[in-house]
């Protein structure tokens, strides 16, 4: 099951990025940030799953530290770039619905490859600390985490060492991350809605909406399984349910 829908999703993915550059009526914005959300999905999923599916062939499988290191790092650089992005395409339906008549001039292609280059280099830079201090971590008890990949509380329960302020900062990056991205993702969509709402045409209302719908959906998603892991405190961090929640 695992592996079926990996590979569905790495096909529709390239799909969406094959067609976005070969297409030259998708050169704008829009579908540009839809390539960059696309190419970040492979890496995102492909960070873990390759793992996840060995682990599940295997019963004896391991990951050395510095691939536990890397891959810490590379899931987590995803996961902030994502809210980024997310944010940045959420602006963007904003200004295309409520300020139409200039979105041409606010939004050129210069402006959007440096916001996606932002959302980029926003991503990786945020976990970066968190990694270094992850990486000078002792761990000298059973090594066995519990979890199918390496995410950061499994990490802190199998070290030997002081963890706090490893986790005490993992813990704020990720939390200002997420509730500062997210407001900014709902409010663009807040405005759009009062926007759609005030539209006296049905079919701008179902142009406007369905635009939207799929996003909004990834969105919602994604927030509230990110939220639960990573905003909740890590005191009440439950392994069974960090997995699940992990596989939404």
């Amino acid at each position: 099951m695992f592996l079926t829908v990996y590979l569905l999703s790495l096909m529709a993915n390239t799909l969406i990025i094959f067609t976005v550059v070969m297409e030259p009526t998708l050169q704008m914005p829009m579908y540009i940030f839809l390539g960059n959300l696309s190419f970040l999905e492979i890496w995102y999923t492909t960070a873990t799953v390759p793992k996840l599916l060995a682990t599940c062939l295997s019963q004896g499988v391991t990951i050395s530290l510095s691939d536990c290191v890397t891959q810490y790092h590379f899931f987590f650089s995803m996961g902030a770039t994502e809210c980024i992005l997310l944010a940045v395409m959420a602006y963007d339906w904003y200004l295309a619905v409520c300020n139409p008549v200039r979105y041409s001039v606010l939004v050129r292609i210069p402006v959007c490859l440096q916001f996606s280059a932002g959302s980029w280099i926003g991503g990786f830079i945020s976990p970066l600390l968190s990694t270094i201090l992850i990486s000078h971590l002792n761990f000298c008890g059973p090594q066995k985490i519990n979890h199918f990949f390496c995410d950061s509380d499994p990490i802190y329960k199998l070290s030997c060492s002081d963890t706090f302020l490893v986790e005490a900062l993992s813990y704020t990056c990720s939390s200002v991350v997420i509730l500062s991205y997210f407001p900014l993702t709902m409010s663009s969509y807040g405005y759009i809605v009062v926007t759609v709402i005030r539209m006296s045409s049905q079919e701008a209302w179902r142009k406007a909406f369905s635009t939207c719908a799929s996003h909004i959906t990834v969105v919602t998603i994604y927030y509230r399984t990110i939220i639960f892991a990573y905003v909740c405190p890590p005191a009440k961090y439950n392994f069974t349910i960090g997995k699940v929640v992990s596989m939404f």
